[in-house]
């Protein structure tokens, strides 16, 4: 995998490509930061559990995960932020969680998210650049898996809500893999590499299980470490490992991606 290195990294305006620009500006109000977890009331995990239960019951609509309705870090910092008035706090978290989703489904509008299709992203994917595996992994998750920068932003949103759509019951998280064999610093490119994690933070919260970098040479070390302030706290789900680790804890002998096979490691 080769990734260019690009100025536009730099830029102090980007594009709406660039899903972090669309995003900053309109939801401000939508973000949540979570001061402390320290229960500020005695009953504060039962009252939390009220707000859960009474949101899946009355709020079926709102969306789940970091920063949906059932966010119990989230839910705690409106209970201490409306003094733990259950009632209070369902207002406010209600109507700052229909923000949060009003501007996550205007950037699927206007990025035509709905439209994709396999003839749309056609030729963009058969470069061979990253595809959607045919098998889950051996914890139930569907898998990306990356051999190069997707240019298309397009075709790299199409895999993810691809690789969702086959999320199996109880599970909600995909894993992602970039194959780093071959990297070369060359021709450096990081925009695809923040647009993909840019793209998972504002609109695929908790969708994220575990990256893994397989082979990475030395010459990624340095590129990696200065691009993880970038890719925000994605970076802890990053993992290091080799295609030995890759096919013997991640996959059966009969599911392990083609590419990661004894007799196709290069």
């Amino acid at each position: 995998m080769s990734i260019r290195l690009s100025s536009t990294l730099f830029a102090a305006s980007i594009s709406f490509k660039n899903p972090k620009s669309f995003y900053s500006d309109r939801s401000r109000s939508c973000r949540f930061s979570v001061r402390s977890c320290v229960s500020d009331s005695p009953n504060a995990n039962k009252l939390v559990l009220e707000v859960k239960e009474r949101l899946a019951k009355d709020c079926t609509t709102l969306p789940i995960g970091k920063n949906g309705r059932d966010d119990e870090e989230m839910i705690l910092w409106f209970l201490k932020d409306r003094r733990f008035s259950v009632d209070e706090a369902i207002g406010k978290l209600t109507k700052a969680i229909v923000s949060s989703s009003f501007v996550l489904q205007k950037w699927r509008h206007e990025f035509k998210v709905n439209e994709l299709s396999e003839d749309s992203v056609k030729a963009a994917a058969e470069t061979g650049k990253a595809y959607v595996h045919g098998f889950l992994d051996v914890k139930g998750r569907p898998v990306v898996i990356l051999l190069d920068p997707i240019e298309d932003e397009k075709l790299c949103v199409f895999l993810l809500e691809k690789a969702l759509s086959k999320l199996p019951a109880g599970q909600h998280k995909i894993l992602g893999i970039f194959d780093l064999r071959g990297f070369g610093s060359q021709n450096a490119d990081l925009k695809f590499l923040t647009f993909l994690f840019d793209v998972f933070y504002y609109y695929y919260p908790s969708r994220l299980d575990e990256v893994l970098f397989v082979d990475a040479p030395f010459i990624f070390q340095p590129i990696w470490q200065f691009t993880k302030p970038v890719v925000k706290s994605y970076a802890s789900l990053v993992k290091f490992c080799s295609v030995e680790t890759v096919r013997k804890e991640y996959f059966t002998e009969e599911t392990i991606p083609s590419n990661f096979r004894s007799d196709k490691v290069q």
